[in-house]
């Protein structure tokens, strides 16, 4: 696997990271930024939505942003804003689309990572739309990076979800369908095998050849909300740390399991999202 950026000299690459903004339970923007910043990248905050807490929580408040985002951006051009990249996650309506793409328009060179944040185990997230899904899939075509996981391929691909526990052709043909409709590299996340302890991720370029290859991680027995994020967040970190696609996906499930470790050790850790913050140090050390 190839290096998608290359750091020069004393240089910080500057990246907008299109998420939304969570009050309480980290993910987001509230996991973007820290990582991101630990591997020395100037994070460009675009908030598409502000929420109260997760949406793991029974009660939440949204407020979705999208009213504010074409002057915002607008404002930025007049400062002649630059920058090296465009990391997309969470979006609050299908018209926050365009302007992922005003941005991919206005900065030609940005690298692309998107992460269709848009559902787990076969649903939907409770504020996505079904116009809101379909209009992520334009966001395929073009993507540097996609990171979805096998509900968020279903969506975008329109192949029938089948459970975490499926075999390597099924993710093969996912995979091959998300390359077929514009992605660069595609990176599928999660995937289990009945009771092994192992979480498999598989990452395959159209640049050589589309064929998947695995990239496993140890499987803690718990779940967290968070985890998607911190994922992308630490990918994305690696890469602009100047590793390579596979080094970079390697980085991100160990960066994951570490961080679930310390989690499982916090008062009420099922909800309060995942905690990362004692394994920047680790996303630091990428730059040494």
């Amino acid at each position: 696997m190839t290096k998608l950026y290359q750091r020069e000299g004393a240089y910080i690459p500057r990246v907008a990271a299109v998420h939304d903004m969570c009050g309480y339970g980290k993910c987001s923007l509230g996991v973007a930024i820290p990582v991101l910043s630990a591997a020395g990248v100037d994070v460009c905050p675009v908030p598409t939505a502000l929420f109260s807490a997760h949406t793991k929580f029974p009660v939440f408040h949204m407020h979705d942003t999208t009213c504010m985002l074409e002057a915002y951006l607008d404002a930025w051009r007049e400062e002649n804003v630059d920058l090296d990249g465009v990391y997309s996650g969470f979006l609050g309506s299908a018209e926050q689309v365009a302007v992922i793409q005003r941005l991919y328009r206005e900065y030609p060179n940005a690298l692309r990572i998107v992460d269709p944040v848009m559902g787990d185990g076969g649903v939907k997230y409770p504020t996505y739309t079904d116009e809101l899904c379909e209009a992520m899939a334009a966001l395929v075509d073009g993507a540097d990076v996609l990171t979805p996981n096998l509900t968020e391929a279903s969506i975008l691909t329109g192949i029938p979800y089948e459970g975490q526990d499926v075999p390597v052709e099924f993710v093969q043909k996912n995979v091959s369908a998300l390359l077929d409709m514009g992605a660069k590299t595609v990176v599928i996340k999660g995937i289990v095998h009945g009771d092994e302890p192992i979480i498999r991720n598989y990452l395959a370029s159209a640049a050589e050849g589309g064929q998947v290859e695995e990239v496993s991680s140890e499987l803690l027995p718990y779940m967290l909300h968070g985890t998607g994020d911190l994922f992308a967040s630490a990918l994305t970190a690696a890469i602009y740390a100047g590793r390579t696609t596979r080094e970079a996906v390697d980085f991100a499930g160990e960066l994951v399991r570490d961080a679930m470790r310390i989690t499982r050790e916090q008062p009420d850790f099922e909800m309060r999202g995942v905690s990362f913050e004692p394994t920047l140090g680790k996303v630091a050390a990428l730059l040494a």
